[in-house]
């Protein structure tokens, strides 16, 4: 077994907490008994806040499993008494009458830590002797040191998604199977597959959630005397662990031994087909995708049933089953039915007197001078782009002057409530990039990352052993002196080494530059484009992404939001927020190019995304320059950059008269376009996708 792979399990219990001494949490004690009882469950995943007891539940668990016999010397701690499902060397070494020696230890504890590579998982080629003795032989990773026990992941949700695969496959399997490196091999790996993870941090995917069998979640506790008890007892472990656990040494024994007679009652429990028809009209009625959560139902019934000390299963059983087994799989709620044809007119008609009621109030309040700059003209009429450049939209002087010319005040609008957006996954980029994250599949310069393929390289980083045996071996003829000599039994030569080419997901910068002039208040908009940035913004953390907004009105542009991942600082700084005066639109544009410069000297591997959110009606410029042109000249010195994307969410209403000014800067940009139909709530996610 590699060092590696020791470093990672527990193989000293003295210290740990015992499992029996823990306080209430009985849903998530339940369901780690129910998987070491039954491990084709599927494993558990434990969703909940910091400082939950998740991580210490687990360790007590492999703890207080009874000692498992294995037989001496095999990698994977086999079974003597399970002649089915030993390993090769075991079933070609030990017949059935099982002439071995045995031996009895501890359950083992396998944690996975999160820049665990596949190989190191899985196994791979044993190197030394491949180099030394030219014999392919595997050499086991983690799943062979956690066979017939348990491994565990905390924050499963930031471990690489085909790490968590394989992890998932194995479990409801019970084999590793492995295909690489010309090695065809399989051994048993029969484990407790424990996940646990902060939802603040991001989901699994539904495809991966499925996969686990049971889900709880956990909260801290409410009732002040748990509350108390559970520090006298911490406090009692942390002084003085040996006496402390010499306490609770008789509910551990207690419990361990209910383990071991639920494990051999659990292939006795009968179940009726009143009661598979039951799991079967539970999982329809909960709307859940595929027939795992059925499956994983009956076996956790049956678990329950063995656990009580039964051989039947009852109703109870099953209904606190699909408890565990359904809260990870329910589909969302259909949408309710929308109101009335007549309600909705009238609700609509509502909104559309105060939608005018307020352009109206915002119209009288418009700049008197900059009306006067304006030529008159037909509103009839498309109006020439040199003529309207220079015309204030009316909403735009907002909170400047009234018509008595008293000070008017900026309108803040709320942050609309976040929603969970849709999958962003920008398309792989051929240049090696470095950095973390979760988003964006792309090729890595380290040596961290799934392995996908081997090149040569003049400068090898990270040698792709077979590839590089596979290149040598026709030559291996000719170099048998040279073999002999250095007493190898094959000879690699510079020219045959060949280089691993990894891949991982990496993280993404979205810059926001957003229009706060008085034409975004018009119909509340602005609350819409405060919920979207927002719930970009929670989504980019999960990611591990950045986003920034650059944020332009009256005659200057501000960086409201440097680069983060804080949810709360942007949330703050979108609640307080102003909207109101005229459009300085090259002048947030030159920010927001200035921001994504300086990002790329810092790290040029990652190229941001502007995202401009207006209706392209400039008015007001850095000089002399007519405000559209000038921006229009920002826009081709930000198309010249070629490694800034771009989007444009256009504002602008249809309606007689549409001037397109955002859409003309989206094409001197060269970047994407959406109309302002598509800012809401799936809208805004979907043009980003298109963007990225």
């Amino acid at each position: 077994m590699s060092e590696f792979a020791n470093s990672h399990a527990h193989a000293e219990f003295g210290s740990v907490y015992p499992f029996a001494a823990i306080v209430d949490q009985e849903l998530m004690k339940k369901a780690l008994i129910l998987n070491a009882i039954d491990p084709k469950i599927g494993g558990v995943l434990i969703k909940g806040d910091k400082g939950t007891a998740k991580s210490t539940a687990v360790r007590a668990l492999a703890a207080l499993l009874p000692e498992i016999d294995v037989i001496d010397g095999c990698e994977y701690g086999c079974d003597p008494a399970d002649h089915a499902s030993k390993c090769r060397q075991c079933a070609e070494g030990v017949g059935p009458t099982g002439r071995a020696t045995v031996s009895r230890r501890r359950v083992r504890l396998v944690n996975l830590p999160l820049n665990a590579t596949e190989d190191k998982v899985i196994g791979s080629i044993d190197l030394e002797r491949a180099i030394k003795e030219g014999v392919k032989r595997f050499e086991p990773g983690l799943l062979a040191l956690a066979h017939r026990g348990v491994i565990y992941i905390d924050e499963v949700n930031l471990l690489n998604d085909h790490i968590v695969d394989v992890l998932l496959d194995v479990a409801s399997t019970g084999v590793n199977r492995v295909e690489r490196e010309t090695i065809s091999f399989a051994h048993p790996a029969e484990i407790v597959l424990v996940g646990s993870m902060n939802p603040e941090e991001g989901e699994l995917r539904p495809q991966l959630l499925d996969r686990f069998g049971l889900c709880v979640q956990v909260e801290g506790l409410s009732d002040p005397a748990d509350r108390v008890e559970l520090i006298r007892r911490r406090e009692a472990h942390d002084v003085q662990p040996a006496s402390f656990a010499e306490r609770w040494e008789r509910d551990q024994t207690a419990l361990r031994e209910r383990i071991v007679g639920a494990r051999q009652r659990a292939v006795r429990v009968l179940m009726t087909d009143e009661s598979v028809k039951l799991i079967a009209a539970i999982c329809l009625e909960n709307s859940v995708s595929g027939h795992r959560a059925d499956v994983v139902i009956e076996r956790t019934a049956r678990a329950i049933a063995a656990w009580e000390g039964r051989t039947r299963v009852a109703t109870d059983d099953i209904l606190l089953a699909a408890e565990l087994a359904l809260p990870h799989r329910r589909r969302a709620s259909v949408p309710s039915e929308p109101p009335p044809p007549q309600q909705q007119h009238e609700h609509e008609h509502q909104h559309d007197d105060e939608d005018q009621q307020h352009e109206r109030d915002e119209e009288m309040n418009s700049d008197t001078d900059s009306r006067e700059q304006t030529p008159a003209r037909s509103g009839q009429d498309r109006p020439d782009q040199s003529e309207t450049e220079q015309s204030p939209d009316p909403q735009d002087s907002q909170g400047e002057t009234g018509p008595s010319g008293s000070s008017m005040r900026d309108e803040v609008f709320s942050v609309g409530e976040p929603y969970r957006v849709r999958r962003i996954a920008p398309k792989e980029k051929k240049t090696l990039r470095r950095g973390s994250g979760r988003r964006s599949r792309a090729k890595t310069a380290s040596k961290s990352g799934r392995y996908v393929k081997a090149v040569q390289r003049r400068d090898s980083r990270d040698v792709a052993i077979d590839s590089t045996l596979r290149a040598a071996a026709p030559y291996q003829l000719g170099r048998r002196a040279k073999a002999l000599e250095r007493e190898l039994a094959v000879v690699v030569e510079a020219a045959d080494i060949r280089d691993k080419v990894r891949e991982k997901r990496v993280g993404n910068l979205l810059i926001f530059i957003v229009d706060a002039s008085g034409s975004m208040g018009a119909q509340r908009r602005m609350i819409e484009t405060k919920a979207a940035i927002l719930s970009l913004l929670i989504d980019a953390y999960q990611k591990r992404d950045r986003v920034g907004m650059v944020v332009f009105r009256g005659d200057s542009a501000e960086l409201l939001l440097p680069p983060t991942n804080s949810v709360e600082l942007a949330r703050k700084k979108l609640e307080e927020m102003p909207v109101g005066g005229k459009t300085p639109l090259s002048c947030g544009l030159a920010r927001a190019y200035e921001v994504a410069k300086a990002h790329l000297r810092k790290d040029p591997d990652t190229p941001p995304l502007l995202i401009l959110i207006t209706d392209g009606r400039a008015n007001v410029s850095m000089s002399d320059i007519r405000p559209l042109e000038e921006a229009r000249k920002v826009a081709i010195a930000i198309e010249e950059e070629e490694r800034i994307k771009t989007l444009v969410i256009d504002t602008e209403k249809d309606g007689l008269i549409r001037l397109g000014m955002a859409a003309e800067i989206a094409r001197v940009l060269g970047g994407q376009y959406a109309k302002v139909e598509e800012l809401r709530a799936e809208g805004i996610v979907g043009a980003v996708m298109s963007a990225l």
